[in-house]
């Protein structure tokens, strides 16, 4: 079974900074893209950034800039670095990766749990 465990959220002032990690476990054989995604109350989820297994990124206009997403593919993790947070970053945050967990299967989506960010002085 594959495992995604994130954390690292929590309450920061505006302007402040988190970094998110997100680990992978499990039987894993491959990685494909690794991603954040976030869920603020009362919306739909949606992308924040992603990161292919070769270091191709992609952000979200609203976080262009003040976020860094990375990964380490040793330690089957992926990172966000989230910096001059605003009060609208406030949002549960997922990650989710496309892994293979045998050669004889096509990649699937896993999801972690979430970890909570909160923007507020």
């Amino acid at each position: 079974q594959v495992q995604l465990v994130e954390s690292g959220g929590g309450l920061v002032q505006p302007g402040g900074s988190l970094r998110l990690s997100c680990a992978a476990s499990g039987r894993i054989f491959g990685i494909r893209a690794m991603g954040w995604y976030r869920q603020a109350p009362g919306k739909q989820r949606e992308l924040v950034a992603t990161i292919t297994s070769g270091g191709i990124t992609n952000y979200v206009d609203s976080v262009k800039v003040r976020f860094i997403i990375s990964r380490d593919n040793i330690r089957q993790t992926v990172y966000l670095q989230m910096n001059s947070l605003k009060p609208e970053d406030t949002a549960v945050y997922y990650c989710n990766a496309d892994i293979r967990t045998s050669i004889d299967y096509a990649f699937q989506t896993f999801w972690g749990q979430g970890t909570q960010v909160i923007v507020s002085s």
